[in-house]
């Protein structure tokens, strides 16, 4: 008997990666691993406990999930656990859980009450293709699912292991991390009434909104590869920073990239009064910001070191992008 959706093994297998490997070469690669394990997750078979998948929720979640993204979070949870002998099949599942919050929160954020955007990795937005309704339940559907997938024997069959990673994804994204960083967002814009933040405001807003979810990523990896209390420590460091890092690039990037390269509107956070550090700290200067939390994560890792390589070319990576 062919296995369901939800207790099929992961298809393939994430290779090793080598010395000279090239490291755009590496993360597609792993892209392309999570993105099958995707495919067969929201495939239209109905899973254990389901009374029937909606045609029209499972293709807006495809939508919404599939074709895009260069799935750093998963790249990230698989390469920390790899460095620490980990469980590949284990830290695909637990990555490929961050991804999917990372996607319901897109979709929740494009809806015309948040930051109304049209397009999103170069399509659609999940309400324009479908409709408002549609992309609200899409983004619970993620939600829900993520969860399900990370506390799944299948890929993990150790539950203190499952039991954290629950619980972490659920600190990273809700009230003290990622939603409560896009309600801090909203504020900033004058939603509530007259906002004022300054760097530290700033830091702590961009912290909670994009930075929990990415360090969790590593400390996904690091669960999955048994870490203990002090290499946590430091993996939750160079997450941190990383997290800082990729907001400020991001902020570059709205700034000076196209909407063609970006596949997505650019400068709608200088005209909606967000706050930035490129505001606080001028381009240069978040530039600047972005070399020393690269420094930060290079020098989180260095006691792992040639095993770290790939992590320290993530750090640099993410503030190098171009999209």
């Amino acid at each position: 008997m062919t296995p369901t959706p939800s207790t099929q093994a992961p298809t393939g297998s994430v290779k090793a990666v080598t010395p000279a490997a090239d490291f755009t070469h590496r993360l597609t690669e792993v892209a392309g691993t999570v993105e099958t394990f995707l495919v067969e997750r929201l495939g239209p078979a109905v899973g254990p406990g389901e009374i029937v998948r909606p045609p029209r929720l499972m293709e807006a979640m495809r939508h919404a999930v599939l074709g895009g993204g260069k799935r750093l979070r998963p790249f990230l949870a698989i390469e920390t656990a790899r460095m620490l002998g980990g469980s590949d099949a284990a830290a695909l599942a637990a990555g490929a859980g961050v991804e999917l919050v990372h996607c319901y929160s897109l979709v929740h954020d494009d809806l015309p009450a948040m930051d109304d955007d049209d397009m999103r990795r170069g399509k659609p937005t999940v309400h324009k293709a479908y409709d408002e309704a549609t992309a609200i339940l899409v983004g619970d559907a993620l939600q829900t699912l993520a969860f399900e997938i990370v506390a799944d024997p299948t890929w993990q069959p150790d539950a203190r292991i499952r039991a954290d990673l629950v619980l972490g994804l659920a600190r990273a994204s809700g009230l003290g991390g990622m939603v409560g960083g896009q309600l801090l967002d909203l504020t900033a814009e004058g939603r509530f009434g007259a906002a004022n933040m300054d760097v530290d405001d700033t830091l702590r807003m961009q912290a909670m909104k994009t930075g929990a979810i990415l360090a969790f990523s590593v400390e996904a990896g690091a669960i999955v590869g048994g870490a203990d209390a002090s290499q946590r420590a430091a993996l939750l460091r160079y997450g941190l920073a990383l997290g800082q890092a990729f907001q400020i690039a991001d902020d570059i990037l709205d700034r000076e990239a196209s909407p063609e390269a970006m596949g997505k509107a650019t400068g709608k956070d200088k005209d909606a009064g967000k706050a930035t550090l490129v505001d606080r700290l001028g381009i240069d200067g978040a530039r600047a910001e972005c070399d020393r939390l690269v420094g930060v994560c290079e020098d989180a890792v260095s006691s792992w070191g040639e095993g770290a390589r790939v992590l320290r070319d993530a750090a640099r990576f993410t503030v190098a992008r171009k999209t």
